[in-house]
């Protein structure tokens, strides 16, 4: 770690390692805002990777260089840059910290082996952020903490570290306090707690590394103590606390190398303080990016399957193996095409190559399965929108290929002659629908194309038809989520805009009653003859319908009476009152008369159609509206607020009790109507602070409010 080197131990051009040992993927996590972009930039330009924080050699953007973040002013996606480090590579995956884009932070989870979290000194911290620490703590994820914004006017490491301490727990402790400069504000080094030692960056980068004095030396003394402790007690040498409790004095080599694997393992978490505008920090933060975090050799890898299901061994990251990769992120360039950037986890993936891409589990997001054999062309190692042409891709690096026809965020490569799919990693479900309409016919084309590259390339996105209400819908994480969606839609050329949601409802009849259908025409030749008469009575929720045939005496010639249901049948799909379809009916054909000559199928289809009309005039029709049962999540301290919401969105609340995937909140059941549903993604946000998920699914229709009734008939389209 730093304490180890202090040269700057990088090169600049493209990294390539044919061993995984030397490839570190380090995913960065943290709020919006709290300086995770500008971190990764400033440490690219301190390795000499690009020429200055922000602009790659050849002059493009490496941070937010999607059109929709600048759009935005916000990261909206992942980005994957790689430095090299003292024969080290080490791919930053930058993640976005705003919660509509959980989606691409999943993505960076699940390509990572570590987490860097980065908290700004002078922003606090959100919830989001502290659930996510949680998260990785469940599958022992190795982290680190970096504090950054030093240089904010209200920056304070301290107090930040103290919040890092009480919101993450145990073993959360600093390798460095801050050194303050002459004004006593701005941070111009660091003090060394392991190696007693002063790192000025005063200068700039390389820090220059001196002897404390005397008040520095009481301040590094103050600290030490405890975090060797802390260090001692997660070590594998079991005499060490004992030795070090008789006063013995422990060196710092052993240290160090106690805290690596400490970290490596996922039972230390060193905090960094980091400044990107001054390089405070940097070079001290790349030693435990590279000897503390660990190797793919050290990480658990994803199980795999056949791709009919059936068991395959557990991978090994060896690049000699099969070939088993995963398309983490797809996006769509509008010069080079699909672009995708992909983990290989066994084996070695090289150009020209033949390979079969599987997706598999995501149709009902508009990602049917897909099995495809296709030839790698040329593979790229990339760093913000450059693609830098690389000879192979190793077991545990990352790396990008292009013009794929096939390949989906999720998909798995493998050979073509043993294909293999990974276990899918959670992905978080739509629950913001949002109704799009093309201006034209050409834009209907071009708006299918657009749409289909997105869903590939986003598993958060559902794309949806609804064959009730004829919206084409998406299903979006929330409103930024779909700004961008929409954006990038806009920004392929197609012209579109946005309409209300429309809820599918239902009607039926409440009280019985009979209807008369009469059909009868005659216009020269064979006329149309037929007459029904039927009972209607309304059956309990969720019954359906029901046909029942009485007729006596051969009133309705046998043959027909299947056309009177037929008719019936289709005039429950076209609705009675408002054009919705009817449900929960019986209706019972009672008597009718036909003609030798002029009656029909067509002919009883009509009246049968006419008789349900007329039964429906005095039948008291109502509007029928979805309802859904909802299980939210919350923090303990928004249950009420929670509760309180759902009075007002006509909610029945079934139960509340403890979660069982986390300390501290809550699970609430309810069943909501699901015209109330329609923007909760963004309200539940707003309640909790961000920290309320919830999922939804349909369990029955019920009666809608007459007035909520009357409303819906005057706002059916013609």
């Amino acid at each position: 770690m730093a304490q180890k080197s202090h040269d700057k131990g990088s090169t600049g051009g493209t990294p390539l390692v044919t061993e995984p040992e030397r490839v570190r993927n380090v995913v960065l996590v943290g709020h919006s805002g709290a300086g995770k972009t500008t971190l990764v930039e400033a440490l690219l330009a301190a390795t000499g990777t690009i020429g200055r924080a922000g602009t790659v050699v050849d002059g493009t953007t490496v941070g937010d260089h999607d059109p929709a973040a600048v759009r935005q002013q916000r990261s909206v996606s992942l980005s994957c840059a790689p430095l090299l480090h003292n024969g080290i590579k080490v791919n930053l995956l930058d993640t976005p910290g705003y919660a509509d884009f959980v989606g691409e932070l999943r993505a960076g989870l699940r390509a990572a082996d570590a987490a860097l979290f980065v908290v700004s000194a002078a922003g606090g911290m959100d919830a989001a952020t502290v659930a996510l620490w949680e998260e990785c703590a469940a599958v022992d994820m190795p982290r680190a903490v970096a504090v950054a914004r030093l240089d904010q006017p209200r920056a304070d490491v301290d107090e930040t570290v103290a919040l890092c301490q009480r919101l993450f727990g145990d073993n959360v402790m600093p390798l460095y306090l801050p050194m303050l400069g002459d004004d006593g504000v701005s941070t111009e080094g660091l003090l060394g707690l392991i190696t007693r030692r002063v790192f000025d960056y005063s200068a700039g980068l390389p820090a220059d590394v001196r002897d404390p004095d005397p008040e520095h030396q009481r301040a590094i003394d103050e600290s030490r103590d405890e975090l060797i402790e802390g260090i001692i007690a997660e070590s594998e040498d079991e005499t060490l606390m004992d030795r070090y409790l008789d006063g013995e004095e422990i060196s710092d080599e052993v240290l160090i190398d106690d805290l690596e694997k400490a970290v490596a393992r996922g039972h230390f978490y060193p905090v960094v303080p980091v400044c990107a505008q001054t390089g405070v920090g940097l070079d001290v933060l790349l030693e435990v990016l590279t000897a503390a975090f660990p190797s793919p050799l050290e990480h658990e890898l994803p199980a795999v399957t056949g791709v009919d299901g059936s068991p395959r061994p557990p991978l090994s990251c060896d690049p000699a193996g099969p070939l088993v990769a995963e398309v983490v992120k797809t996006t769509v360039d509008r010069h080079v095409g699909r672009v995708s950037l992909v983990r290989v986890f066994s084996g070695t993936l090289r150009p020209d190559q033949t390979v079969h891409v599987s997706g598999h589990g995501l149709a009902e997001r508009g990602h049917p399965d897909h099995d495809a054999d296709e030839r790698v062309g040329h593979i790229y190692t990339p760093l913000g929108a450059t693609l830098r042409e690389v000879s192979f891709c190793v077991a545990g690096d990352i790396c990008a290929i292009t013009k794929s026809g096939s390949a989906e965020t999720g998909d798995t490569i493998s050979t073509r002659d043993e294909p293999l799919l990974i276990a899918p990693w959670e992905m978080p479900e739509p629950l913001l629908p949002v109704a799009i309409v093309a201006r034209s016919r050409a834009d209907e084309d071009a708006l299918a194309r657009n749409l289909a590259r997105l869903v590939a390339g986003d598993p958060t996105l559902r794309l949806e038809r609804n064959p009730e209400t004829h919206q084409l819908v998406l299903w979006c994480m929330g409103e930024a989520h779909a700004d961008v969606v929409l954006d990038r839609l806009r920004a392929g050329g197609v012209e579109l805009d946005t309409e209300p949601v429309r809820v599918s409802l239902r009607e039926t009849l409440t009280v019985p009653a009979k209807g008369h259908g009469r059909h009868v025409k005659q216009s020269g030749g064979h006329g149309q003859y037929a007459v029904c008469d039927i009972e209607v009575e309304p059956l309990p929720r969720g019954s359906g319908f029901e046909f029942v045939d009485r007729i006596v005496g051969g009133a309705v010639p046998h043959n027909y009476i299947p056309s009177v249901e037929k008719g019936v049948r289709a005039q429950l799909e076209r609705g009675l009152v408002a054009g919705h379809p009817v449900v929960d009916l019986r209706v019972t054909l009672v008597d009718g008369k036909a003609h030798s000559v002029d009656s029909s199928d067509a002919a009883f289809q009509t009246a049968g159609a006419l008789a349900l009309r007329d039964a429906a005039e005095r039948g008291q029709p109502a509007l029928l509206e979805p309802i859904d049962e909802v299980s939210i999540r919350v923090p303990d301290g928004s249950v009420g607020t929670v509760l309180g919401d759902l009075s007002g969105r006509r909610g029945r609340v079934l139960g509340t009790e403890p979660d069982p995937d986390a300390e501290g909140r809550t699970l609430v059941r309810a069943e909501v109507p699901a015209t109330e549903l329609l923007r909760y993604a963004v309200e539940l946000r707003s309640m909790t602070a961000g920290t309320g998920t919830f999922r939804r699914h349909f369990v029955r229709h019920d009666p809608m409010p007459t007035h909520l009734a009357d409303q819906a008939r005057k706002e059916q389209p013609a």
